[in-house]
């Protein structure tokens, strides 16, 4: 699903206009919309390569980045590190806190 039709849905529960509803979100938020929308997808996709074995192309469409390319950008640019080597993290017998701390993300 396009951020315009996740957007618009969330305007029209809250009786809002787009404008309106982004304008009162990053208000109450501190972000936008997107960059919020962004973070849910990467804690998601985070959880899915701790907790599972999914594939990277799994976890990537179910964590709503759609594709591959997509999830490793958004990681890449979130936590410093492709999925591949975020999962490398907690499969090497490491220890899950020091994985956490190394790769946290910022809010």
């Amino acid at each position: 699903m396009s951020r315009k039709t996740v957007f618009a849905r969330m305007a029209a529960r809250e009786a809002m206009s787009v404008r309106t509803f982004t304008r009162r979100f990053r208000e109450e938020t501190g972000v936008s919309p997107g960059q919020w929308l962004t973070q849910q997808r990467v804690e998601r996709a985070r959880h899915l390569l701790e907790s599972t074995g999914l594939s990277v192309d799994q976890v990537a469409r179910d964590a709503g980045f759609g594709t591959a390319q997509s999830m490793r950008q958004h990681l890449q640019a979130a936590l410093g590190v492709t999925p591949t080597a975020y999962r490398r993290t907690f499969r090497a017998g490491g220890r899950q806190e020091e994985a956490g701390a190394a790769v946290s993300v910022s809010g």
